[in-house]
């Protein structure tokens, strides 16, 4: 079988928001069909390793089943924070587009 992969925007959007050096991210699928797929490719693991240039702490993986969702809850990613950073692009919905466009192995799909 061949590999092929998506990016996750064509499967699901993203909510966030952030609190001090915090970032929350969810992601909700558009199609319950593509939830276990979103289940076995964004695992804490490839979604800390896909923010590893802004150097996370702890990543936690919330899974929200019933609503086809799940949230990430990653530490030490906005370089201090809104109210200490001057990088103004490392916070709230730009960091959720960029986990929007991770790359989604549908080969198992």
């Amino acid at each position: 079988m061949t590999e092929r992969s998506i990016p996750l925007y064509q499967l699901a959007h993203a909510r966030t928001g952030d609190k001090g050096n915090r970032s929350n991210i969810s992601v909700i699928a558009f199609r319950s069909e593509d939830f276990p797929l979103l289940l076995r490719n964004l695992t804490v693991e490839r979604v800390s390793e896909h923010f590893g240039f802004r150097s996370p702490g702890l990543v936690q993986r919330f899974v929200l089943p019933q609503l086809f969702a799940m949230n990430f809850v990653i530490d030490d990613v906005l370089d201090g924070g809104v109210n200490l950073s001057l990088n103004l692009d490392a916070h709230g919905k730009s960091l959720s587009y960029y986990l929007l466009a991770m790359e989604i192995n549908t080969s198992d799909k």
